[in-house]
């Protein structure tokens, strides 16, 4: 994909990238193969692979939530910042965190959103699932991209939702929902709707679920790590 057939596929999703956008586009993807060389932080490095997997991917989002109507946001285990840091891009007013336990890439996210010169991004070297405990019910949207199974991810991140906020997954094209039920009741979520698309171009499948959050989740979850790989809800 390259920059042209992305702004393309961007206005089908609703979006028209600025000149702005674009500029830190590009930026984002010089720093990523720049720190890529340093520290593993993906293995897709070809620009029209970037712009196709990792900022266009991101940007799907949107066919599940208005970003628009979204205050804050929560993206757990972001790796290089997909797809936080791009959404904080395409909508600067939303106040975006980002969790990640491995200090090396909370060290990148730092120097990028620097180099992007972003306001209103929060960065946390934590645990998933300590982080998940300490600021429960915080959020209007929660996400995680191709992480792990859905029934730990929901473990994991429902308690960090708000009531009447949203969990919304980004997986790949394997169907986790069935193996997830259990989760889904015990964390008080209920399924709004589950959207499945291919990318453009390449065409791979794409599976986002949007889970709305019920009610406050119990204390008991997240459980430790240790304990949610031993047993699965």
């Amino acid at each position: 994909m390259d920059k042209k057939e992305f702004t393309k596929e961007l206005l089908k999703l609703g979006v028209k990238a600025t000149e702005d956008q674009m500029n830190k586009l590009e930026i984002y993807y010089k720093t990523l193969v720049e720190w890529n060389e340093k520290i593993n932080l993906t293995n897709i490095t070809e620009e029209t692979d970037v712009y196709l997997k990792h900022f266009y991917d991101s940007l799907t989002l949107i066919k599940a939530v208005d970003l628009n109507q979204v205050q804050n946001f929560c993206d757990v285990g972001t790796g290089a910042g997909f797809p936080g840091v791009v959404i904080k891009i395409f909508f600067p007013n939303i106040e975006v965190t980002l969790v990640d336990s491995l200090g090396k890439r909370i060290t990148f996210l730092d120097e990028l959103v620097k180099s992007l010169g972003l306001k209103g991004i929060k960065i946390y070297n934590q645990r998933a699932e300590d982080f998940s405990q300490n600021n429960r019910e915080e959020y209007d949207v929660v996400t995680a991209r191709a992480v792990m199974h859905l029934r730990k991810l929901i473990e994991i991140c429902a308690p960090l939702v708000k009531v009447g906020g949203y969990l919304i997954p980004l997986k790949g094209g394997i169907d986790e929902l069935q193996e997830s039920k259990n989760a889904v009741l015990k964390l008080n979520l209920q399924l709004e709707e589950k959207i499945e698309f291919n990318l453009p171009i390449e065409k791979s499948n794409r599976i986002i679920y949007r889970f709305i959050k019920t009610s406050i989740s119990s204390k008991i979850f997240p459980r430790k790590y240790s304990d949610i790989l031993k047993k699965p809800l």
